[in-house]
């Protein structure tokens, strides 16, 4: 299985004046580095809770069906599947109708249920299109992930070396009280 980010989010989910008041930072001269500190820690933060903070297009790439033909989406929350692509012998592509599969956004984790007789055999024979995020704007994203970014952020805007802090999660330089904030949100693999 392999996942993609197709369109990224058109926005951050805490915005330039937001992480200037949170670093208590008023001059502009450093609002370059500031941006890049948000994009990355928001990056961050999908990364260890596996869940889209900004509504954002994904491709989800598979070999062949999983056991029971159910397909776990590696990100949530999911909004919308637009396609499911299965590629045929001779290699062309066939879209699935709507009908052929069932999708389980509000489960835990989300993913779609795929009738029996839908093809994909092929090395990344199965496409799947689908939008995740908790929405298009900053505000729908929730509280504790927002302030997660912000903190993560402003540890590194104070730690520019990228040196680890003693005690910190796998040495990754992260503050301790990240992962509190991020906790509840945590998706956790089986």
């Amino acid at each position: 299985m392999t996942a993609l980010v197709t369109s990224p989010p058109a926005l951050e989910p805490v915005t330039l004046a937001e992480a200037r008041a949170h670093l208590r930072v008023t001059a502009t001269a450093e609002d370059a580095l500031i941006e890049r500190l948000v994009a990355a820690a928001r990056a961050e933060v999908e990364r260890l809770t596996r869940r889209a903070l900004i509504r954002q297009g994904w491709r989800l790439y598979l070999d062949g069906w999983p056991p029971g033909r159910a397909v776990r989406f590696p990100v949530a929350p999911v909004v919308s599947v637009e396609s499911l692509t299965v590629y045929d012998d001779d290699g062309m592509p066939v879209v699935l109708p709507v009908g052929a599969y069932t999708p389980r956004l509000n489960s835990e984790p989300p993913g779609l249920s795929v009738a029996v007789g839908a093809g994909g055999l092929a090395p990344n024979g199965i496409e799947i299109d689908f939008t995740a995020g908790y929405g298009a704007a900053a505000d729908d994203v929730p509280g504790p992930l927002r302030q997660a970014v912000l903190l993560l952020a402003g540890f590194w805007f104070e730690r520019r070396e990228g040196l680890a802090e003693a005690g910190s999660p796998q040495g990754l330089g992260l503050p301790g009280a990240l992962a509190a904030l991020i906790s509840g949100y945590r998706r956790v693999r089986l």
